[in-house]
């Protein structure tokens, strides 16, 4: 009888302990799992809060920045600076851009002699230029187009038949394949950054017979869509149906050719500082943060533009 009740004691210890095993395992579990529920949810405000850190950041700087910002310079970069002009006010409201476009050349002795923040070049700057305490900033790739009007049976030139029609070797279309008409050239004015850009690539410095000399990308393409056996050259952007365009060596002129480096007409579209970028005002730097941005870099392809990195 002793030893059933010693039995029947060590069993129900034995279930006693099991219970209490049991229950301390619920117990650590529903603990385990409320702090990590605690975590998950201060993890996920964490989250939210720096969203919204992000965003208050950025409408700070926003309502920070004040005063205007002054672009000088080339016709061709026209389209791109218009655009990056309005985007950039519409996320600084209390900052002005202005925009003024009268050529490559003028637009860097304006940023030299301080009277902008910004010159635009549609070209490489010059050593002397440089030696002025001018900076080389790239924002964008464009291609130099060729021209004629709409009538022109010649629809692509080789790299020797465009300079023989520059340098005035080649005065007649029949000689080309086409029409026994008379070839009229036009060109930019000088301290144009396309006329230097184009004079440049193809060696023809100071070397060109132009018919006609224009002072705007807007005239030469007006020129050359009214004008029987004209020949002219554009930025890439401007493109329309009121001209016909040459291929170049077989080559057409899209950004894809260019970026492929099948196309020999390009050059740099330039936003020059005097001195670094970061040595800019805030608006300045500001600008140039945005068009070096991934959004900069979408509105350089929507005007028909390649990045420049």
């Amino acid at each position: 009888m002793k030893k059933n009740l010693i039995k029947i004691l060590t069993a129900a210890g034995m279930a006693v302990l099991t219970m209490g095993v049991l229950a301390g395992c619920s117990s650590n579990t529903t603990e385990t799992t409320a702090a990590e529920t605690k975590a998950a949810e201060t993890t996920t405000a964490s989250g939210a809060g720096d969203t919204t850190t992000a965003a208050a950041t950025t409408a700070d700087k926003a309502a920070d920045l004040k005063g205007s910002v002054s672009m000088v310079g080339s016709t061709s970069m026209e389209k791109l600076a218009t655009a990056l002009s309005e985007v950039f006010m519409e996320k600084y409201p209390n900052v002005t851009v202005q925009a003024e476009f009268v050529g490559s050349g003028a637009g860097v002795e304006a940023v030299t002699n301080g009277a902008a923040d910004i010159g635009n070049a549609s070209r490489n700057l010059k050593d002397e230029e440089k030696s002025k305490g001018i900076t080389e900033n790239i924002v964008a790739i464009d291609g130099i187009a060729v021209v004629t009007d709409p009538a022109n049976a010649v629809d692509n030139l080789t790299k020797d038949q465009l300079i023989a029609i520059y340098n005035g070797t080649t005065t007649n279309w029949k000689d080309l394949g086409g029409a026994d008409q008379p070839i009229v050239v036009i060109g930019r004015e000088s301290g144009s950054g396309t006329r230097s850009a184009f004079e440049e690539l193809l060696k023809l410095e100071d070397a060109c017979k132009y018919s006609n000399e224009l002072d705007s990308t807007g005239a030469v393409m007006a020129k050359v869509a009214s004008t029987p056996g004209s020949i002219g050259y554009v930025s890439l952007d401007v493109l329309d149906n009121t001209v016909n365009t040459f291929k170049l060596e077989n080559v057409d002129p899209t950004a894809e050719n260019i970026k492929a480096g099948s196309y020999f007409l390009s050059r740099p579209f330039v936003m020059a500082t005097k001195g670094e970028i970061s040595e800019q005002n805030d608006n300045v730097k500001a600008l140039f943060d945005y068009i070096y941005s991934d959004e900069g870099k979408e509105l350089v392809k929507s005007v028909g533009l390649i990045p420049a990195n």
